[in-house]
Parts: structure tokens; sequence; C-alpha cells
């Protein structure tokens, strides 16, 4: 018997197998139909094209139950999904297929052009669409799992955003995420009552782990948003009365600023999820106005995400905070020469657990530089007061989170060089309202150039996804650097703290 994540669905499909599991655009799938959906995929991948185990299979599209159905697929296989950000430019992508090798590659009808367009001449990957996938196998009973796949072989191949201007692939495997669901049952008292209203895209592990997956572990009813669209959303929570929803900063600032959100009735709503970065108050306390407790939760792609949370409990007497450690998952704070803090002190957050990271793809040097003796290494400073409720206060790496979105100033940096009439160049986040922080590219020109804010802007286009261009470009006279010529720029986020120099 095979003990990949998708017992789940086999599970629910045996004992609730008319429930509704997913809900998406007026379409109705009961767990007994999703288990059929993904046992004729897993025969067509297997048998069409040959999918095995270790087998990288990639999706560019909105939210769909066929990403679902896929992910579940590739469980039975033992192959890896690699759900593409659709936010990202046409070389972005190209990086990506490149660096993962994917045997297929399949698009939604909004995407197809694009996937046409990352299928040139010679590429090892085959272009699919919906049809094409749901045309399917049939073939008998049989799904042709593979009886050696399980919680041990990787399932996701997740790429974030480098440091260095490079994504790297994080490997989940089903163990990490099926520990994630735990924690996640775990933190929002998730059972099979829920009504999960998925309104984040599902390429981030946060759209797709913090409840998708938890809710299908559970047998609750998640219905899908192909993208986010607050009307939309404030409708659905009136009309179906979903019980749950994750939310980033941005997302609840739209939702607050649309003229339905005071007739909207929140009753049914037992809790909203929040993270990403630090959740300022005047965010939280636009649910806690309305009596909907707001669950800030911590956490990376490398965690799966779930690592630190509050629970219901908690939510209205710990606002600020990022929770304990999850259930399954264990928390030091370290200072600089690796050594534990004392309670109240601040250091880098260390974390340990089944939902961590098996490594980055084909990147050794990086997995290696990831972990400190056998913790993975966060790169956020934190402390922990008396009760254990944790505080992130700082960043180490040097990362701009605009409306839950990580993005690396070395990415920009790298386009900034090759701009004509730019003596030197850095990228900061400055804050703002709607979106927590933007990205400002700080420029110091050549002796007799004209300051040309458009000309420089230009250089981002089809180059980098829009989310990642600079929203501010400042003239300054010099950069400040220290005695090694490094740029200080914590002297420039300091001096742009304001954000008066924001668009909002």
């Amino acid at each position: 018997m095979s003990q990949d994540i998708c017992q789940w669905i086999e599970a629910h499909a045996a004992f609730i197998p008319g429930k509704t599991a997913i809900h998406c655009e007026g379409r109705d799938i009961s767990y007994a139909e999703l288990l059929a959906q993904v046992q004729n995929t897993t025969r067509f991948l297997k048998n069409a094209h040959s999918v095995g185990r270790g087998d990288r299979i990639a999706y560019l599209g909105l939210n769909s139950p066929e990403l679902l159905i896929l992910l579940f697929a590739c469980a039975r296989l033992g192959a890896m999904l690699v759900p593409l950000n659709w936010r990202l430019a046409i070389p972005e992508l190209e990086y990506i297929l490149t660096h993962a090798v994917p045997r297929l590659l399949i698009c939604d009808d909004e995407y197809f052009p694009a996937g046409e367009k990352l299928c040139g001449k010679g590429s090892p990957w085959t272009l699919c669409d919906h049809d094409h996938l749901a045309a399917g196998y049939q073939g008998g009973d049989y799904d042709g799992a593979d009886p050696q796949a399980g919680l041990g072989s990787p399932m996701l191949l997740v790429y974030t955003s480098g440091t260095t201007g490079r994504p790297k692939g994080v490997v989940l495997t089903q163990e990490a995420v099926l520990f994630n669901a735990l924690n996640s049952v775990h933190m929002h008292d998730l059972d099979s009552t829920d009504h999960i209203l998925t309104v984040l895209p599902m390429f981030h592990v946060g759209g797709l782990n913090i409840q998708t997956t938890p809710a299908l572990y559970v047998g609750a009813t998640v219905t899908l948003h192909r993208r986010f669209e607050p009307g939309a959303v404030l409708a659905d929570i009136q009309a179906l009365s979903p019980t749950r929803l994750v939310l980033v900063p941005a997302t609840i600032m739209a939702l607050a600023s649309h003229p339905q959100w005071a007739a909207t009735e929140l009753s049914s709503v037992r809790s909203v999820t929040t993270g990403s970065t630090i959740v300022p108050h005047s965010i939280i306390a636009l649910f806690h106005d309305r009596e909907v407790p707001v669950i800030q939760n911590y956490g990376l792609t490398e965690t799966g995400p779930v690592a630190l949370y509050l629970r219901i409990e908690d939510a209205f007497e710990h606002v600020g905070s990022t929770g304990r450690d999850a259930l399954h998952t264990r928390l030091r704070i370290v200072n600089k020469e690796g050594e534990d803090v004392v309670r109240g002190g601040s250091g880098e957050l260390l974390l340990q657990g089944p939902n961590v990271l098996r490594e980055y793809w084909g990147d050794q040097t990086a997995t290696g530089e990831a972990f400190h003796e056998g913790w993975f290494r966060t790169g956020d400073i934190g402390y922990q007061d008396d009760d254990g409720y944790v505080y992130i206060n700082d960043r180490k790496t040097d990362v701009v989170i605009s409306g839950g979105e990580n993005i690396y100033p070395a990415e920009l940096e790298q386009i900034l060089d090759t701009v004509e009439g730019l003596a030197e160049a850095t990228v900061v986040g400055i804050p703002d309202l709607r979106w927590g922080e933007v990205p400002a590219a700080l420029v110091v020109l050549e002796p007799g150039k004209t300051f040309d804010k458009q000309a420089i802007l230009s250089c981002f286009e089809d180059r980098l996804a829009r989310f990642k261009h600079p929203k501010v470009v400042i003239q300054m006279d010099a950069l400040p650097r220290n005695v090694m010529g490094k740029v200080l720029k914590h002297e420039l986020r300091a001096k742009f703290a304001d954000g008066t120099l924001a668009p909002s």
C-alpha cells in the first residue's frame, strides 16, 4: 500500500465521498471526484509522459483545482510539482525552468501564450494545457502509483528569490507538507466543519500550505479564487459564509478600503491568518474592531511555511507577536557566535523540524550555509518574552517585503549597474502605507549627466516582474559607505524611514 499523502484524499473519498472538497467558479468537486481525477491524472502522467520518481512538473497559471490535482498526482508518482509565479517576467521564468528542467510545463488558458514563449526550439520540457491534462488516460482502476513513493519523497520544488539575485529552489518532501498541515491544524483548531476561502496565489507556499492543503487533510471544503479581487472576496464572505482565510497586510487594506467592507457580514469567519512581515497594529485592528481574531504566524518557503504562530485564544492579547514555536517545530534564538541568547535578548531565529526544507535544488553550497548544526537559519532577528511569545524586530538578510512578496535588492542592483550615466546605485526598502514597504532606487549620477527617472525605470521593463520595479528613484550626491567600501544600507533606511517619499 502506498504511503504518500494522497491517502488523505483516499480516506475522505471513502468516509465522505459526496462532500465538496474544492469549489471554484461554480464548479464543485467532491472528495470522490477529486480522488478519481487524481487517479486519472496519475495514469496520464505516467503512461503518456513517462513521469516517474524525481521528475519535475511545472505549473504556470492562476489558482485552480488542476494545480491541487497535480500536487496529489505528483505525490503518487514520487514526482515534484514546480508552481511558477505568474507575476514573473519571461526571463525570470526561463531561468527557473532551465534550473529545474521539468518534464512538463502545464499552463492554464490565460498563461498558455507565455508557456509558448517558454517552450522554444529544443526545450527539454513539453507544453500542455488543461484540456490536454483533462483528457487523461483511461486505463482501468490502477492509477500507476509508485509503491516506493512516500513521505520521504520530494514533492514540492518552490523557487524563492535569492540574495544574490538568482532564485533558489526549495525542496519540500511529502513529510514536510504533512507536518506543516499538522502545525496548521493545531494553529487554527482546523476540522472538517471548516470552509476555507483561498484568495492568495498558490504558487506561494503561503497560499498553498497555510490553510489549503491542511483543509484537505482534515476533510474540509476549500473555495478557490483564481486571483485576489476585494469585491469578489467580500461577496463570497457574504454568500458562502467561509470560516477562515489567509491574507497579507496589503490584501487586508484592500478589503477594508472597499465600499462593501462595512456592509459585509463577518460573523462566519472564525479567524483571519496573516504574516509575511512585521504587521502594523493598525492593520490587525481592522478585523479586531469587527470582532474577528487575527492569527499572526511566521514562516518562510523553507519551513513549509508554518513555523511560529498565535492561536485564536492569543490573538487579542498578544497583538504584534508571531506566537510560539509550532507544535512540530523547535525554535532557538542565537547571537552572532551561534550561542543561545538569554530570554528577552535579540538574536537570529533558528528552526528545526520535519516541516523544514530538505535542500536547495542543485546547490549544496547554499544548503550548507542555510544550516547551523542542523538548525535552519532564518535570517530574521527577534526575541522571546517571558511567556514564550516571539516578536520579530529586524531582518538579517537584505530583503524588501512588499505586499507579501520578497524582493531582493541584488536583482535590481544588477540591472542598475547596466544603466548609462549612473556612477553608483543601490536599492533599499522604504515604508509604504499600502504595501508595507516598496523598493527605492538611490542613484548617484556621473559628472555632467542629467537625472532621468523614466529612463532609469524603463531599464526594468521585460526583465523583472513589475512588482519588483523600484517605486521611487532618488538622486543622491553620494552613497554612505564604511571603511571597506560597503554601502551602509541601514543609514539609508533610517534616512527615509518616515515614508514621505513612497507612493501610496
